[in-house]
């Protein structure tokens, strides 16, 4: 869950770059990069933090460029920060390559082994976006003849991308000398979509892991990048598009409309925000016909990603709607941070109860879904202390059960409160008078609702279904261990580095 975008224009890029990572913050909070191009040399500057704390002026003076990606991070592997792994990730051969990857690999051994013993190439980080960058310079080396690049050759090379590479992966690159390359993992799971921007100079493009930052930027909503394929934008604006992989699915990760995407944004032509509102439906409806006996005085949204389910599921049910909690949005996302003792902590920091909306009454609380189980026991035990009689639970997503292996920092089955537990179990984990999860059908059937043109949604952690077909035992548990080792200990790298760099490229 990471944010990506890249910019082709015909002014300079950095400040479009810088205002495009603002909006895409959600996604990550680890860290964060920019790489511009301007004649052959790419300029970067990344570091760990918000996008606000990485970047001064000084820094944003030496993005010289019309053209350039950026990155947010947040670590899917539940380690500590290691600031050789902010993105975008750079290789000066062949041509001069900049890349920054929204998702996760599934096959990331054996492509580091490939890579090591056949491609002849060299990983110097645990990451696996320098694992696909290096395959894509493998790739494109490949299919050049004499060492020149073109449309052709480049489409090639993302065909041999899509041919060794498993997992999830929404890419945005930079050819030195040639310009943009952004493309989709067969699968679609990661969001990736384009923008057009017509000036008197010219024709600019912008791709984006949501539309939110084609919005905020000025720029009109082109359309999304299909699953496979890739598109190339060169440095004049020419904008070229194919299909490059053999087999293609359109499955979406459902819990981008859940909780990951801002409201704002559509995402594969869905709006998020109408999404959220049929959850809250759909789940009233269960309400309704599940448990009538309920006596329901007031609703309340955990804020922010639930507010839109919480409001039309009081609607539905003909109940009053309150907001019982302000939210501190000076604190991280709980759901991002590593550590259950640091996301303990930050609950109280985050959330405040408002006292007079919850004394004496029984409150129906509603979040956008519950993972570890952490936040949602804090919270009922803070409206239990603000005076509530009771408190019911509703989450507007399933029980989440399975690991997430395609960009979500859940890979951990013993770190999900429901990976083991019957619903009453969790409800008494968490300290509510009842407990009420949507459908998985029925969150299907919202996102249907809204877009019925996509019939098929990746949903690996509310069923166990691993849509790539590649995720064994093996592999699950494997990542556990690493979870578990990596969470054991301090980064020892040092948080504070920031890299500031002039590549020279042979583009």
């Amino acid at each position: 869950m990471c944010g990506i975008i890249g910019v082709v224009a015909t002014t300079a890029v950095n400040q479009l770059l810088y205002d495009g990572l603002q909006v895409l913050q959600h996604r990550g909070q680890d860290a964060a990069g920019i790489a511009t191009a301007d004649g052959g040399r790419f300029h970067m500057h990344k570091g760990p933090g918000l996008v606000r704390d990485v970047f001064r002026t000084r820094n944003m003076l030496n993005l010289v460029g019309n053209w350039g990606i950026g990155h947010c991070r947040y670590p899917t592997a539940g380690s500590a920060f290691n600031a050789a792994e902010a993105q975008p990730f750079y290789v000066n051969s062949p041509f001069g390559l900049t890349l920054a990857h929204n998702g996760n690999l599934t096959n990331t051994a054996q492509l580091k082994q490939d890579i090591f013993l056949q491609d002849l190439r060299h990983i110097n980080t645990n990451s696996d976006s320098e694992v696909l960058l290096n395959v894509l310079a493998h790739e494109l080396q490949a299919a050049s003849t004499k060492y020149q690049v073109d449309a052709e050759t480049i489409f090639k090379a993302v065909a041999g991308v899509h041919r060794r590479v498993r997992g999830a992966y929404a890419v945005v690159a930079m050819i030195s000398g040639y310009g943009l390359l952004a493309f989709r993992d067969p699968y679609g799971i990661r969001p990736l979509i384009i923008g057009k921007n017509e000036t008197e100079a010219g024709c600019e493009y912008l791709v984006a892991s949501e539309s939110v930052a084609i919005d905020t930027l000025g720029f009109k909503i082109l359309r999304d990048v299909a699953p496979g394929e890739a598109v190339l934008i060169d440095i004049q604006g020419n904008f070229v598009s194919r299909q490059c992989a053999e087999r293609t699915m359109h499955a979406p990760c459902i819990f981008e409309f859940v909780y990951l995407a801002r409201p704002d944004s559509l995402i594969d032509g869905t709006s998020v925000y109408e999404t959220r509102l049929k959850m809250g439906e759909f789940l009233a409806e269960k309400i309704r016909h599940t448990m009538p006996h309920l006596e329901i005085d007031t609703v309340m949204p955990i804020p922010d990603s639930s507010r839109p389910s919480a409001m039309e599921l009081a609607k539905r049910l003909n109940l009053p709607y309150r907001e019982g909690f302000v939210k501190n949005r000076y604190i991280g996302r709980t759901f991002i941070m590593p550590g259950q003792a640091t996301r303990r902590k930050s609950v109280r920091q985050k959330l405040n109860a408002i006292a007079q909306e919850f004394k004496g009454k029984n409150v129906l609380l509603v979040d956008d879904s519950i993972v570890r189980g952490t936040t949602s026991r804090e919270i009922v035990q803070m409206a239990r202390e603000a005076g509530a009689r009771k408190v019911y639970f509703a989450s507007a997503a399933p029980p989440v059960r399975y690991a997430n292996v395609y960009g979500i920092d859940m890979p951990s089955r013993s770190e999900l409160i429901a990976s083991d537990r019957s619903d009453d179990e969790i409800r008494r984990e968490i300290g509510a008078d009842a407990l009420i999860y949507q459908d998985l059908d029925g969150l299907k059937a919202a996102l249907s609702a809204v877009n019925p043109g996509i019939g098929c949604f990746e949903t690996s952690c509310f069923d166990g279904h691993y849509i790539t077909g590649d995720v064994t035992v093996e592999y699950l548990s494997s990542i556990d261990s690493a979870r578990r080792d990596g969470a054991s200990g301090p980064d020892d790298e040092g948080e504070s580095a920031q890299l500031d760099l002039n590549l020279v490229t042979s583009g």
